[in-house]
């Protein structure tokens, strides 16, 4: 029954994709913690009430807490999961303590442990799709034209079926991939085409158009259009010198196409209805788990390197909060005062609880719960 599926197959790996990504995060930060002599009371994965754990011999308790949407590594000398340092508890350390406590150690360290977690989801991103590229191939396909869409910018600038694109706007492309990702983020916008036309290179202008696409919530998302097509898609599977820079290129993308569509969010070009929570990520993970592993495992590449990307933010609470702090003590050559810590981390609390809330408002939102609700009470 379909209720069942999405009653119990899209949370389960939805749950399981996030469980992953989450160990990797914390497992950055517990690993070079440790690196760094740095003792760690516990690692979890969820937030509540343990549901099992164990301690291992350094005396870490690793937990499986019952609300898996997180997790975290608290460390000797930390008062909560975000690291805020614990006043009472460093007060009254030993010396002996000091040296296992992550607040008494150098800002280098504790930058690094804090950095930690978001390299690792980079790394993480980054070998998936070394290993899918190496074994299955990259999706690849040539940025030549084949065919042309009437009364679209690509035609209208004399483009003609059987040119070779070489760069938009001064960035190489070498598969259309690549073109596509960059023109759909830019509707309306000027850019220049660099073509190959037999033995001709030719610098051609171009205004993208600008059109909507409907996803699979019903939400319409404007996205620019040149007007092109290319056939034969194919995998080619990569060396393992040319997986890894491809890897590198493709997180580098994913990070920059990110970072542009969240700033067209704030400038008012994009819809706020895009950021997305919980829920549509549970039913994205079911819907691309039923295509399979490896669309699965790409889709937890995608996510991985925007968890990581997030963290790096400079809120205060995030893990580029924290950087921004250890900036400032090395500038000012002692720590920021505890006391404006405190403020700006229970300000960056309430402003990433109040991101959540409107990122599960468009959840409802956007997968019809909330209509679906009114029409039960009206």
């Amino acid at each position: 029954m379909e209720w069942l599926q999405y009653a119990v197959h899209y949370p389960l790996y939805f749950i399981v994709l996030i469980s992953v990504l989450v160990f990797v995060h914390e497992f950055g930060h517990y690993w070079v913690a440790r690196r760094c002599g740095v003792k760690v009371e516990k690692f979890s994965i969820g937030f509540g009430p343990e549901v099992f754990g164990w301690n291992d011999s350094h005396g870490t308790r690793w937990r499986f807490a019952l609300f898996p949407l997180g997790g975290y590594v608290k460390m000797f000398g930390d008062a909560d999961p975000a690291s805020s340092p614990d006043k009472d508890a460093i007060t009254h350390m030993t010396d002996e303590e000091k040296k296992v406590a992550f607040f008494f150690q150098p800002v280098a360290k504790r930058a690094a442990i804090v950095f930690a977690g978001p390299l690792a989801n980079y790394i993480f991103a980054w070998v998936v799709l070394t290993v899918v590229f190496v074994l299955i191939g990259q999706p690849f396909t040539k940025p030549v034209v084949d065919n042309l869409i009437e009364k679209m910018p690509a035609a209208a600038a004399g483009i003609k079926i059987g040119d070779e694109i070489k760069s938009i706007n001064g960035e190489a492309i070498e598969r259309f991939e690549e073109l596509q990702q960059y023109v759909r983020l830019r509707p309306g916008e000027n850019v220049t085409l660099v073509i190959q036309r037999g033995e001709e290179t030719k610098t051609v202008p171009v205004t993208l158009a600008r059109d909507n696409m409907t996803d699979r919530f019903g939400n319409d998302h404007p996205i620019g259009m040149l007007g092109i097509k290319s056939q034969g898609l194919a995998y080619q599977k990569q060396t393992i010198p040319v997986a890894i820079y491809q890897a590198v290129k493709e997180t580098y993308t994913v990070s920059k196409n990110t970072l542009m569509a969240l700033g067209q969010i704030v400038m008012g070009q994009r819809s706020s209805s895009e950021l997305g929570g919980p829920l549509r990520i549970a039913q994205m993970s079911g819907e691309v788990a039923e295509q399979g592993f490896v669309p699965w495992m790409m889709l937890m590449v995608l996510i991985s390197i925007n968890l990581g990307l997030i963290n790096l933010f400079p809120i205060p609470i995030l893990d580029g909060g924290h950087l921004v702090f250890y900036a400032a003590e090395a500038l000012r050559g002692k720590p920021v005062p505890l006391e404006v810590q405190d403020i700006a981390y229970r300000g960056g609390m309430v402003l990433v609880m109040m991101l959540m809330v409107f990122a599960m408002w468009n959840d409802l939102v956007q997968l019809r719960i909330i209509s679906y609700l009114v029409n039960l009470v009206s």
